[in-house]
């Protein structure tokens, strides 16, 4: 008998969404033909989609220890040393809301990149419509094996021009934890945000320190945004972070969004609340603004 996946701080919020209307979704042959991933659940009809104008933007491989990851790049046309912000994705892979981020921080002036660091299981995770399914492939990723794809994905962004003295990441759900082990691993950051990245992991031997254990080790300032009804992530555990990195003496900054569930930025699911997701994407700019990374 197979041992139950891990359900981390992240996947309970995913899997005990707020209850909403089924009305104003695409169908499923929709949202697939629309480069969407089916697992986190039905696909909103109306998701923000950013156009490349102005824009180069595709995908791209990135040369990492062991071979070539697949990546999502976008970066203001004709724009030199442009700063560079790496794109830190959900457990769904790297599917269109991933990538519509990263051509809405180039629209800002940077050169975003997405890596896909899941890419060496042979499986296309944006095609996986099942979280139990997804589980096993994502938590079977070393944070050492991680943060190595993530330097070389900087390695890269300076190949084509980018300025990683002005080096930033965003991610979300847990990709929002690989901001916390980024800017605990990295010299080279400038600043991170983190949008509802769990603060503490579940055993795993392939994650030696979770996010709150390495709150004595953060090198960049960090910005962490969270909703209060995130089933998985409870305010108590946020709070306790808050002040495990303060007691460190850390730049760091929370905002806790009033009634809002896990995955509040993410416009394609039915857990999107615009009003908090449009202010955390200002205090994001502003945080990077704050700290050097966009103009």
């Amino acid at each position: 008998m197979s041992a139950e996946p891990i359900l981390t701080q992240d996947v309970v919020g995913l899997t005990k969404p707020a209850p909403v209307s089924r009305r104003g979704f695409m169908t499923a042959s929709a949202a697939v033909a629309a480069g969407y991933t089916l697992a986190a659940g039905p696909v909103r009809a109306d998701v923000i989609k950013t156009d490349t104008s102005g824009l180069t933007a595709g995908d791209t491989k990135i040369k990492v220890a062991d071979g070539e990851m697949p990546g999502y790049f976008a970066k203001p046309a004709g724009v030199t040393n442009p700063p560079v912000v790496l794109v830190a994705m959900e457990i769904f892979g790297l599917h269109e809301y991933i990538k519509d981020v990263t051509r809405r921080l180039a629209k800002l002036g940077a050169l975003a990149v997405a890596p896909d660091y899941y890419f060496r299981k042979g499986t296309d995770l944006t095609k996986i419509a099942d979280i139990p399914q997804l589980l096993p492939i994502v938590n079977a990723k070393p944070d050492a094996e991680l943060l190595s794809d993530l330097d070389s994905t900087v390695a890269w962004a300076k190949s084509q021009g980018g300025d990683t003295s002005r080096l930033g990441i965003i991610g979300f759900c847990r990709g929002g934890r690989t901001v916390w082990e980024y800017a605990a691993h990295s010299p080279a950051l400038k600043a991170g945000v983190a949008f509802y990245g769990p603060p503490v992991d579940p055993p795993n031997p392939l994650w030696p320190k979770s996010p709150m254990q390495l709150a004595p080790e953060m090198k960049a300032p960090v910005l962490g945004l969270y909703g209060e009804a995130d089933t998985g992530i409870p305010v108590a555990s946020v709070e306790a972070f808050k002040e495990a990195l303060a007691a460190n003496k850390k730049t760091a900054e929370f905002k806790i969004y009033p009634g809002a569930p896990h995955g509040f930025h993410a416009d394609y699911r039915a857990s999107y609340r615009k009003e908090a997701a449009e202010d955390g994407w200002n205090k994001m700019q502003a945080w990077l603004k704050t700290y050097g990374v966009l103009g």
